[in-house]
């Protein structure tokens, strides 16, 4: 696949702004005429899974941000001219968005749809031909994008790979032209450890411990109810869903009687319940189980919203219900791992300062959120942090506009998607210089032996860069 696939794309060139946007819309109609069944296929997957849910985020919630980057094609593809006063001269310069040739994106379980579309996408929007490696653990929904994916396109242009563990390992290490994985940080690992034989560039969209901040001037009721459906978005199962919150040591109560109400009127029923999400498979749901029993067994106070008459955590359903779990310490599981599931760690603090501090003495988050209004605080605490993205005040805000960056840092990823990000991510801007001067014009002040002129040239340079660097740092006291 992959050398049909590069050899199409030395054969035809540089796609135009035509073709690119007709592949991002075959991607769409794949996608569009296909939603019910694919749906189904993941409603299937998961066992129970709300289908209106799943229509929003796996399809409705990434058609704006394609509709934007197909809008901008043309826009983004445009040579960009440098140092135009140099043409009179003869000299011509320009950056060249260049197109990298075969990209490969592995996707995840926990949207495996909206998780290759979008970077497919934005890899299109820049020129490239795509090799995707579905999820083994949602077979049903990988199975059935693979065989639609030769009705809309050829195989040189799209290609749609399935398989386990095995299959994955032999993907990441082909010599793409760039490769793009979701997932866990320590996958990720392995996947950027893979590419590196082959100098393969990557880009890693993991997740993390998200920290949430209930600031002194936030409203906690509505704090509380907006972070306890956070974090019951699709089960917990997503990368930006809230992990742990801080709230003030004075507050702390009153934030966990608001948390557990809004479970209890969300969801009166969970077994019977079929949009009431199930952890993807029996390993997930014995993880997170292990997650919640180890902490209650060091001495966390482990708050579970169950409702009456329902025996949960159930693993024939693998449903677990929404958990608050306080009183924690380090030497818990649950403080270090990534949960992703339905439950939730609550910490306190008694000064904002320990807030920054603790965030920043742990792995890099993919988001923090803040709650409260844009004061001086949030702007602090925006400043001395290191995320992927802040979202203040809702869940997953940050991810909205459709021309904002979306990506980690550190330990939660690297590189960025989602408009222009996307297309840059997946271009090389190359630079292109000419001259038709009748001499050199540089090399012969690289090659000896040297003349008057280039000896001149050089120590007025060396002069006058001496002269202006004292002068500036000349009475700076930060010297």
């Amino acid at each position: 696949m992959l050398a049909l696939q590069r050899d199409a794309f030395i054969a035809d060139g540089f796609p135009s702004a035509e073709i690119r946007r007709h592949r991002i819309d075959r991607l769409v109609a794949l996608m569009l005429d296909n939603a019910d069944a694919l749906v189904d296929a993941l409603v299937r997957d998961f066992g129970s899974k709300s289908r209106l849910g799943t229509m929003s985020m796996e399809f409705v919630g990434i058609i704006d941000a394609i509709e934007h980057t197909r809008a901008h094609v043309a826009k983004w593809m445009r040579t960009a001219p440098l140092m135009r006063a140099g043409r009179l001269a003869g000299l011509r310069a320009e950056v060249v968005p260049s197109p990298l040739g075969v990209v490969g994106i592995i996707g995840p379980w926990n949207f495996p749809l909206h998780l290759v579309i979008m970077p497919a996408a934005a890899a299109f929007a820049a020129g490239n031909r795509v090799m995707i490696k579905m999820s083994e653990i949602t077979p049903a929904t990988s199975d059935l994008f693979a065989s639609l994916a030769p009705k809309y396109f050829d195989e040189a242009e799209l290609a749609v790979v399935t398989g386990g563990a095995d299959v994955g390992a032999a993907f990441s290490a082909l010599p793409l032209d760039h490769l793009f994985f979701t997932g866990s940080p320590g996958v990720g690992k392995q996947i950027q450890a893979a590419a590196a034989q082959n100098l393969v560039p990557v880009t890693l969209e993991l997740g993390g411990k998200n920290p949430v901040v209930v600031g002194p001037r936030a409203h906690v009721e509505r704090a509380a109810e907006r972070v306890a459906l956070g974090r019951m978005v699709n089960g917990g199962q997503v990368c930006i869903c809230p992990d742990y919150v801080m709230v003030h040591e004075n507050e702390a109560e009153r934030f966990s009687t608001a948390v557990l109400s809004a479970w209890r009127k969300r969801f009166p029923t969970m077994i019977t319940n079929p949009e009431y999400p199930s952890c993807v498979n029996p390993a997930n749901y014995g993880r997170v189980v292990h997650l919640i029993d180890d902490a209650r067994s060091r001495g966390a106070v482990v708050q579970s919203v169950a409702p009456s008459g329902e025996r949960l955590p159930d693993p024939e359903t693998r449903k677990i219900p929404p958990t608050l779990v306080s009183c924690v310490s380090d030497d818990m599981r649950i403080t270090q791992e990534e949960i992703f599931g339905p439950a939730l760690m609550l910490l306190t603090y008694r000064d904002l300062s320990e807030v920054a501090d603790y965030v920043n003495t742990h792995p890099s988050p993919l988001v923090a959120y803040w709650f409260g209004p844009d004061d001086e605080d949030f702007r602090r605490f925006v400043r001395s942090t290191r995320t992927g993205g802040v979202a203040r005040n809702e869940f997953g805000i940050h991810m909205l506009p459709a021309a904002a960056p979306f990506g980690g840092v550190g330990n939660s990823g690297m590189g960025a998607y989602h408009g222009k990000a996307g297309f840059d991510t997946f271009s090389h801007h190359r630079s292109v210089v000419g001259t038709d001067l009748p001499f050199m014009l540089a090399t012969s002040s690289a090659v000896p032996p040297f003349g008057w002129v280039p000896r001149a040239i050089v120590s007025l340079t060396m002069r006058i860069a001496r002269r202006r660097s004292a002068k500036r740092l000349r009475g700076n006291i930060l010297y």
